[in-house]
């Protein structure tokens, strides 16, 4: 019994082994690696690829491009791992315009795979011929006649990977999946002509000429039925830093079958949000179940994008996804709406004798959704609130332009406000302060914020949500202040101004704030008055630049006419603002720019994210503010920071809670 009880002995695994896990991984069938080579053929510029195929790619997968090759010197390292001549840095990532960078496609087929490569550049006389295992060069490279380009021959792809091969659908489906990854190719690449022939077929089961277009292509590929329902746009976001080149059906056109070709930054990817954008405009117009042809190319700045996040490559990361995604949504929407000038219907007649259909049937009742699996998506449903006393909202104090009735943030981001006033930020502090905050977006947090639902108020620091089947405990105040800094540092130079009605004399406010406990005074301070006259003069001075910046106002008399509109209806507590003043005074960097601005906006940030809970009229109004104003723009707005983590909690899961009850 004791033996049993050893514990396993930990071995470092050989190298070849390691290897062929890794290629597992990159070259899950044929299909990626014709995706590896196309982009590699891509990348050495060629105007003419041609693609052979025996048994589905698993006997013969072979690949001849007119690019410029490769040096006979690189031939000796080409299929080892991590080579590449696209990249020397980590931090070249951040701005790689070529498809490959991690120099791994050919070293995974070499261990996979009956690997040789023939190539041939402008500058030799004559091509070269090399083979290789297991990403090594077997012998020597032969010389041999040849025109420039190179030649990719994958034979017996999988031959040591036997449960892989077996669980490959039939030869026939594999082709299908290689001309679909071609297709996709060659509508995007139109100047490069594409070919793909089956082994000993006499015609091609898929060509493209060369110097062709977009349009053109589809028409040959998947015929004139879509060409002719085509609409074609271009889009430019300012905003977002991102063009759009798309070219999609008409209403007219529908299928069962969704075709979206979707690249970025010129890379073939999938990304759900944008389908889910594009499918939700489509869905007012089309059948249910019926689809469009969607072609997208999307261009965003190279340091927006993470390109490193799959093996395959077909994910991608990049910021501001759910805000493309709608203003991508926007475009088509206005599209469509004004090409719906002809529309096309086709009536469905009922047999005599045939039953009527029970509309009322389930389309899927192969899928069964246990009661533990369900999660609430309605954000209307009840919440604690209702358990509560209602809620009664109360004016503020202060007056702005802005409507107080409607209970949801407007559509517009809080970027695509900014962009539309007139000033353009350059300042580079600010910048930074902004890539800081978005290199430093946790993508995971973003995901449960984004698709959280309000449950209830807990006290004035914490608030529950549901995010899927769990229930989690926030501290609402420190999200509010990383909400709230965000916004100041995205509104920089645009602020919206809330108008203080009569303005405040400011020294009044200084004097009230040294008399609170929060100020911290002592009487080795010296007196309040000289104080408070110290702290009014520094703001006067630095008025220029709060008044130019960040909209906070302070006429020369000493008056505080109005202070910064960060969020749509949400104004901050008068009864904080005293001590905020005071703070400004004391605790803002004035000398240097940067931390000038960085404390500036903590200060400013801190101040905002203060509801007021005292008892009466103030308290439920910020209840409401919490649920109507605060959570709405976490979700739309905020880029949460890794360090945000130790601010949730989770209380339980409906798993969990299921085993606690059926126990009972």
């Amino acid at each position: 019994m004791a033996a049993d009880l050893e514990p396993g002995v930990i071995r470092k695994l050989d190298e070849v082994v390691v290897n062929r896990i890794a290629a597992g991984e990159i070259i899950q069938r044929p299909a990626n690696a014709l995706k590896e080579l196309l982009e590699n053929s891509l990348d050495a510029q060629s105007s003419h690829i041609q693609v052979q195929v025996k048994a589905g790619g698993l006997k013969l997968l072979q690949i001849q491009d007119n690019g410029t090759g490769i040096r006979r010197e690189d031939l000796a390292i080409v299929c080892e791992r991590f080579t590449t001549s696209k990249l020397t840095r980590f931090e070249d990532l951040s701005q790689i315009a070529t498809f490959g960078f991690r120099g791994e496609a050919l070293a995974s087929i070499s261990h996979v795979a009956h690997l040789s490569i023939q190539t041939k550049t402008a500058k030799e006389k004559c091509g070269y011929k090399a083979t290789y295992a297991d990403g090594k060069l077997q012998g020597q490279p032969k010389p041999c006649a040849g025109n420039q380009g190179t030649i990719i021959c994958i034979e017996d792809l999988f031959y040591n990977m036997p449960q892989r091969r077996q669980a490959l659908r039939s030869p026939a489906e594999e082709f299908q999946r290689l001309s679909e990854v071609l297709a996709r190719y060659a509508v995007h690449n139109p100047r490069v002509g594409f070919t793909l022939r089956k082994q000993g077929d006499a015609q091609p089961a898929l060509r493209t000429p060369v110097a062709s277009s977009r349009s053109e292509n589809i028409r040959i590929i998947y015929g004139a039925a879509i060409s002719k329902e085509l609409l074609e746009f271009s889009h430019r976001d300012e905003v977002f830093k991102f063009e759009a080149e798309c070219l999609i059906t008409q209403v007219n056109y529908s299928a069962k079958k969704c075709q979206m070709l979707l690249f970025i930054n010129q890379r073939l990817v999938e990304s759900t949000a944008i389908r889910t954008s594009v499918d939700s405009v489509y869905a007012t117009y089309l059948p249910r179940g019926h689809h469009p042809f969607v072609y997208m190319s999307l261009t965003l700045p190279p340091q927006n994008l993470d390109v490193n996040v799959h093996p395959t490559k077909h994910e991608v990361h990049f910021l501001y996804q759910e805000e493309i995604a709608d203003s991508i949504k926007q475009q088509v929407e206005a599209r469509l709406l004004g090409s719906n000038a002809t529309r096309t219907f086709y009536k469905q007649l009922r047999l005599p004798g045939a039953p009527d259909l029970d509309e009322t049937q389930s389309a899927d009742k192969t899928q069964r959704i246990y009661p533990k699996e369900l999660v609430r998506t309605d954000s209307t449903e009840q919440k604690l609130d209702k358990f509560l006393a209602p809620l009664v909202k109360s004016d503020s104090g202060m007056s702005s332009s802005s409507s107080q009735e409607a209970s949801r943030l407007p559509e517009e981001s809080f970027r695509v406000t900014a962009a539309k006033k007139s000033r353009e930020v350059r300042l580079s502090s600010v910048l930074d302060m902004r890539k800081r905050v978005e290199l430093q977006c946790s993508v995971q947090l973003r995901s449960t914020l984004k698709n959280l639902v309000y449950v209830g108020c807990v006290d004035e620091r914490r608030a529950l949500f549901q995010h899927e089947t769990r229930l989690y405990m926030c501290n609402t105040r420190s999200f509010s202040e990383e909400l709230f800094y965000q916004r100041m540092i995205y509104e920089f130079q645009n602020c919206s101004e809330i108008t203080i009605t009569p303005p405040l004399p400011l020294k009044e406010l200084l004097v009230l704030s040294l008399e609170s406990e929060a100020a911290g005074w002592t009487s080795e301070d010296g007196d309040k008055a000289e104080l408070a006259d110290s702290a009014a003069d520094i703001l006067l001075k630095k008025a220029p630049i709060m008044r130019e910046y960040f909209g906070l106002r302070i006429s020369e008399n000493g008056m505080l006419e109005s202070l910064p509109s960060l969020l749509h209806q949400h104004r901050p507590c008068v009864a904080f603002l005293p001590v905020y003043l005071l703070r400004l005074a004391t605790e803002v960097d004035w000398e240097q720019e940067a931390r000038c601005f960085e404390t500036f906006c903590r200060e400013t940030a801190r101040f905002y994210a203060q509801l007021d809970w005292r008892e009466g009229a103030t308290a439920g109004f910020s209840r409401w503010t919490m649920e109507h104003v605060l959570f709405p723009a976490f979700k739309k707005y905020l880029l949460p920071p890794p360090r945000i983590k130790d601010q949730i909690y989770e209380l339980t899961n409906l798993p969990t809670l299921y085993k606690v009850f059926e126990r009972c």
